[in-house]
């Protein structure tokens, strides 16, 4: 069983022992007690599945919840403990701004005001030699002013704690002695990497939603265990694999991010099995749309973000965080984003959501805002009585009513140019992101298929694949709950990062062997928590650079011991991908090492067999609706189709409606349609036909 929390939906997913979906479902998030969502929707797949909770061997959970109390703020009051004279690693931070020219520019919210950062004395040095002892003598002023700002958590990030953690782990043991409710992130066990404010900022991170996620996994294990759940609860990292409910309670950083990973690891599945080397995943919720770029079969993946970003795509606006990442873009477009008119007379898409509650118009819960929901509700695009499987009595009045009052009326629009307005704009603003993303990396989107999922992505893919210029989406099966879906092949996995600096030119290979053996050992044994038999997989890589730069790139190692023989190997490793990316080397220059990574994790489920399609033959629709056509601008009819209904060869022309139990995916009138054999939905834009 898989269980996605999103901001607006809970999605969950149950597989048989034969990799095959049998049941799936979307129920509202329930955001005061995400558990609870959690439960009805689970207990409504092994309803529909007819088995019980006896029969669940394995089980995997993903949530928003580390992300929302990050960005909404609503985690704990959280102090810092670095080393004397560094009291201001937050306020320095880079010694630049973000954007050189703009007056009224606002500082990104870092969470910790400098009346609670806090200092304590001992030195380290760069090769982990104490300089300075700590000071423990300070030990009690620093409880005092600790206890006087009411602090319940604290993130104590020490000089050159990466290469020496004795400081961090006395500090911690002394005190918890007089503060045993506190709780306390170590910044080498966080992000054990050079670069203060980074892993500060980190630190920070994972303490300040570290209270909040402790109580939430603590309640949602409880409740699925009183349910009869006798099977280990597994959680999906923002890194695309697994760990272990006590790792997610010590690092619940590594969960930002985890539901979109989940469907950027389903997308790379599909895209090896379809052999499709360059793929844009396209994942639409209730909340925000999530765009990464999957290259070779494998997503793009990073080892910084930033969070809550002052500008929302200016980088160096946000607080970063350092940990292994899917790397993505993320707008606050998804069904549930509010549309509104600014003072210019400007239509304005999110990011501010009506979520699950009080939601769109539509749901009639009490929310009164034109959503991008209710603007497809308007168009025509989703039936009412089969929206969210028919748990959810659409009221398709509302949504008008909302779309003509804050849009339609300031405007002098009719409800259906509104609602045309609204979706152009969304639209857009999605295909723009996805576009600057593949330029920020140095990408094209025109030669890549899309593959689209969530609950609005099959919605809206062909409207977006039309404005980033692309030609092909897939529509995989039972997308609306697709990330979900991705949980269920990822790994168990986990991934170590360390700063060792080294010059490649007298590089301790025995040593080093020692630094990676140690990393083994710790990665090793999180994944045996959650995958105790079988074979394990490892990748090793050394993050290089020219002496003097600031900045590294990736570069894989064998997944073995180094051994002499192999430095030769690795500077031209390095020099051909510097060159791949600059473009040139530069001979002569030493080559150096700041960081050593290393990932363990348990091989991912075996590909099912993917069958050939039989001869093309055409569909029939069950119906006609009068749509808006987004090609002319004009009301005409389209097709609708039951997804379940559509056999392998099958193939249809837009405009046409493809229904199924949590989502619709709609086929513009320049798109074509066709099932393959794993009943996958492949859109084919006809450029040069008339729509």
């Amino acid at each position: 069983m898989a269980i996605d929390i999103g901001g607006t939906f809970t999605d969950t997913v149950l597989l048989d022992s034969a990799s095959q979906v049998v049941a799936t479902t979307k129920t509202p998030t329930t955001p005061h007690r995400p558990a609870l969502g959690a439960v009805a929707g689970a207990t409504h797949v092994l309803e529909v599945a007819d088995t019980d909770w006896r029969q669940v061997t394995g089980f995997i959970h993903g949530t928003t919840l580390a992300t929302n109390a990050l960005i909404e703020h609503r985690g704990a009051v959280t102090a810092t403990v670095t080393t004397r004279g560094f009291r201001d690693i937050l306020e320095i931070a880079y010694e630049r701004r973000y954007s050189q020219y703009a007056i009224d520019l606002v500082k990104p919210d870092l969470i910790v005001p400098r009346t609670h950062s806090l200092t304590i004395g001992g030195r380290m040095d760069a090769s982990g030699q104490e300089l300075e002892p700590l000071d423990e003598a300070g030990i009690a002023p620093l409880v005092s002013e600790l206890l006087a700002l009411e602090v319940e958590a604290v993130a104590i990030c020490l000089l050159h704690s990466y290469a020496n953690p004795a400081h961090e782990l006395a500090l911690r043991s002394l005190l918890a002695r007089h503060m045993p409710d506190l709780v306390i992130s170590l910044s080498h066990e966080v992000s054990p990497e050079a670069r203060e404010f980074d892993r500060l900022c980190t630190t920070i991170a994972n303490a300040y939603v570290q209270p909040l996620m402790a109580g939430y996994l603590q309640d949602f294990e409880t409740r699925f265990r009183q349910m009869g759940l006798a099977c280990p609860i597994l959680m999906m990292t923002a890194g695309g694999g697994m760990t272990t409910l006590d790792t997610a309670a010590r690092l619940p950083i590594r969960l930002v991010e985890s539901g979109p990973a989940g469907g950027a690891v389903l997308a790379a599945r599909i895209a090896e099995a379809t052999g499709e080397a360059d793929v844009l995943s396209f994942d639409m919720g209730g909340t925000t749309a999530k765009l990464c770029l999957i290259d070779d079969f494998h997503p793009q993946t990073a080892r910084k973000f930033e969070i809550s970003r002052a500008e929302r795509f200016i980088k160096g606006s946000g607080m970063p965080v350092r940990i292994p990442v899917i790397e993505m873009i993320e707008i606050g477009a998804g069904g549930g984003s509010i549309a509104s008119v600014d003072r210019l007379g400007r239509i304005q898409v999110g990011p501010h959501s009506a979520g699950s509650d009080p939601g769109p118009a539509a749901f009639g819960k009490g929310g009164d805002k034109p959503t991008v929901t209710d603007a497809d509700l308007t168009l025509g695009l989703i039936e009412p009585g089969r929206f969210a499987e028919g748990r959810l009595q659409i009221d398709q009045g509302a949504a008008q009513q909302a779309m003509s009052q804050d849009v339609g009326d300031p405007l002098n629009l009719s409800p259906d140019q509104a609602a045309f307005a609204v979706s152009e704009i969304v639209d857009e603003s999605m295909a723009s992101a996805g576009r600057m993303h593949a330029v920020e990396s140095g990408k094209d989107l025109s030669n890549r298929l899309m593959i689209a999922f969530g609950g609005n992505g099959p919605l809206h893919a062909t409207r977006v694949a039309r404005r980033a210029q692309m030609l092909r989406v897939l529509i995989p099966r039972d997308p609306g709950v697709g990330s979900a879906v991705g949980f269920l092949f990822a790994p168990v996995s986990y991934e170590v990062i360390r700063s060792r600096y080294a010059r490649l030119d007298n590089l301790d290979i025995e040593g080093l062997n020692r630094f990676f053996d140690a990393m083994q050992a710790e990665a090793e044994q999180v994944v045996r928590a959650g995958a105790a038999e079988g074979a394990l997989l490892q990748r090793r890589v050394a993050y290089m650079r020219y002496h003097g730069q600031g900045h590294e790139i990736e570069i894989r190692l064998p997944d073995r011991a180094l051994a002499t023989s192999d430095l030769d190997a690795l500077r031209k490793a390095f020099e051909t991908e510097y060159s791949r990316q600059f473009s040139r080397i530069v001979p002569g220059m030493t080559v150096e090492i700041l960081n050593w990574g290393l990932s363990v994790s348990s091989p991912a489920p075996a590909h099912e067999a993917y069958p050939d399609a039989p001869a093309e033959h055409t569909a029939t629709a069950t119906e006609h609706r009068q749509i808006l056509c987004d090609v002319t601008g004009a009301r005409r009819p389209a097709g609708v189709f039951n997804r379940s209904d559509l056999t392998p060869g099958v193939a249809l022309s837009g405009p046409a409606l493809i229904v199924e139990a949590q989502t619709t995916t709609f086929v513009s009138a320049d798109f074509s349609a066709s099932v393959d054999g794993q009943g996958n939905i492949w859109l084919t834009r006809q450029e040069e036909e008339e729509a």
